[in-house]
């Protein structure tokens, strides 16, 4: 079982995911604020900025460059980029400034805040969680680096107002001086800090910081994978400042490598969607990179290894090994390595067959709300399987939250579900609502099936989707229900296909 969708289970019109994936778009929003107008100026952030924009642009990335942006500027800045990483693969935000945590929250300061207090921050200043947000629904992986906890410009305490109960808080934490608390990103979003906490990050003695030096020289390494990437600019940092600064990350990339400058000689193409194949390919040496990781308790290391160790085309399958590390991954709490072994269990590979801990793993991973084991429940349910009896309404509920949670496939098949009318709750609008979603997060087949068979879909849901295309601005015609050349146009940019 995996997570595809069975056509004989509904309707002729349901999907069959595929893997073929959409335009393989990367953009990034680089910010630099060096020019205070009331907090202290600083020296390398705009020097940063340029530099790290030059570097993401050398290695394919379309970059929007804002230097010394105020408030006003940097909310549309955010406000433009949202929209447009929907299509793209890869989102990546990077901020060199002041940062400051307040009430465990963290805040990017632009230009022309002007901060006394707690709540001056809040209101001129962007949310580390506004960022996240703006990279959020990126197809592949999201990342938002922050260079931006040289000092705290208010001191180690801050003025706050009187909270409306009448009582004044008590002073605001601070990250060690650093002014930047942790973070706790969504699965397959990284958060880089250029020092962990209780530390502060250098300025360094050159044009620019330790950091943005280490990330500039790794960033175009061809064939370094991402992850790997980061744990190097971690160990060069450390180096250069006599391990005074430490750069931390936090989050969860997806189970499949990527490489920001593209693979290697020999590497395997980015564009291989299948986990095990792209591992696979990975040099001997990141190998060992891995296994070093692992051994610290790096999930995403021990699925990596898992899957080079189930892909049977090379020297290195041993579905018993690969078993262990996804054990020990699932053991940590990764839902990726809960759903791999909960098929491995499923299947008998590399172990001995036992649908019950299938059940449980696929229910572990659902309960983290990771999509794929979500829409497998579902299919558990609608057929019975697994110990489940069969209950075809309960199944629904699956399907429905794993479109939620915007896996392209359920999204589609949900849409067709309601356009059947198999969902009493929801109508047409609701239709289009997830056919709309599933082209913005990236679905080929989808594109396809309204492309070459639209009228697979009853005309309230057509003209409902005709609708959204124009609230979107990508349709200017009728609304008709008529998928002709005008429509078909709108689909092709909802999609990301064209401008």
């Amino acid at each position: 079982m995996s997570f595809f969708i069975k056509p004989l289970i509904f309707t002729a019109c349901l999907l069959v995911a595929a893997g073929a994936q959409a335009a393989s778009d990367r953009i990034a929003l680089v910010i630099g604020v060096a020019d205070y107008q009331h907090l202290p100026p600083l020296e390398n952030t705009r020097h940063d900025a340029v530099a790290m924009a030059d570097t993401l642009e050398g290695i394919g990335f379309d970059v929007s460059l804002a230097l010394d942006p105020g408030t006003s500027d940097m909310v549309q800045l955010l406000e433009d980029f949202t929209f447009r990483s929907e299509v793209a693969d890869l989102a990546l935000v990077y901020f060199a400034g002041h940062g400051i945590e307040v009430q465990g929250e963290n805040f990017l300061i632009p230009a022309d805040a002007e901060v006394a207090s707690n709540r001056d921050v809040q209101r001129q200043s962007l949310s580390l969680k506004q960022l996240l947000a703006a990279v959020d629904r990126a197809r592949k992986m999201r990342i938002v680096i922050l260079d931006s906890c040289r000092d705290n410009p208010l001191g180690d305490s801050i003025a706050l107002q009187q909270g409306s109960g009448g009582t004044a808080a008590t002073t605001a934490a601070t990250r060690g001086g650093g002014g930047m608390a942790a973070a706790d990103p969504d699965r397959g979003t990284l958060v880089a800090f250029a020092a962990k906490d209780g530390q502060v990050a250098l300025d360094g003695t050159g044009s620019n910081s330790p950091y943005a030096a280490a990330l500039i020289e790794k960033m175009v390494q061809p064939g370094l994978e991402i992850s790997l990437m980061f744990r190097q600019v971690r160990d060069r940092v450390m180096e250069n400042t006599a391990n005074l600064q430490e750069p931390h990350t936090y989050g969860s990339l997806t189970g499949v490598p990527f490489y920001l400058a593209g693979p290697g000689e020999n590497d395997a193409p980015v564009t291989v969607a299948d986990a095990s194949e792209a591992w696979a390919a990975l040099k001997p040496d990141q190998e060992e990179q891995l296994l070093a990781l692992a051994d610290l308790g790096d999930t995403r290391s021990m699925l990596g290894l898992a899957y080079i160790r189930l892909n049977p085309n090379e020297g290195r399958f041993d579905p018993a090994a690969a078993v262990g590390f996804l054990q020990r991954a699932s053991e940590a709490g990764s839902p990726e390595a809960q759903f791999e072994l909960a098929k491995l269990y499923e299947r008998g590979t590399g172990v001995a067959a036992d649908p019950a801990k299938a059940l449980e793993l696929y229910q572990a991973a659902a309960a983290q709300d990771f999509a794929d084991a979500i829409n497998d429940l579902g299919f558990l349910h609608y057929q019975g399987g697994l110990g489940l009896p069969a209950n075809p309404k309960k199944a629904l509920t699956f399907f429905e939250r794993a479109a939620d949670l915007r896996h392209p496939q359920a999204q589609f098949n949900f849409a067709a579900l309601i356009d059947d009318g198999l969902i009493p709750s929801k109508g047409p609008e609701d239709s289009a609502h997830y056919l709309y979603a599933a082209l913005r997060s990236g679905s080929s087949d989808v594109l396809n099936l309204l492309s070459e068979r639209p009228n697979m879909f009853t005309a309230q849901t057509r003209r409902f989707l005709q609708q959204k295309l124009k609230e979107n601005n990508f349709y200017a015609g009728a609304i008709d229900g008529d998928f002709g050349p005008g429509t078909q146009r709108g689909i092709r940019q909802a999609y990301g296909l064209e401008s």
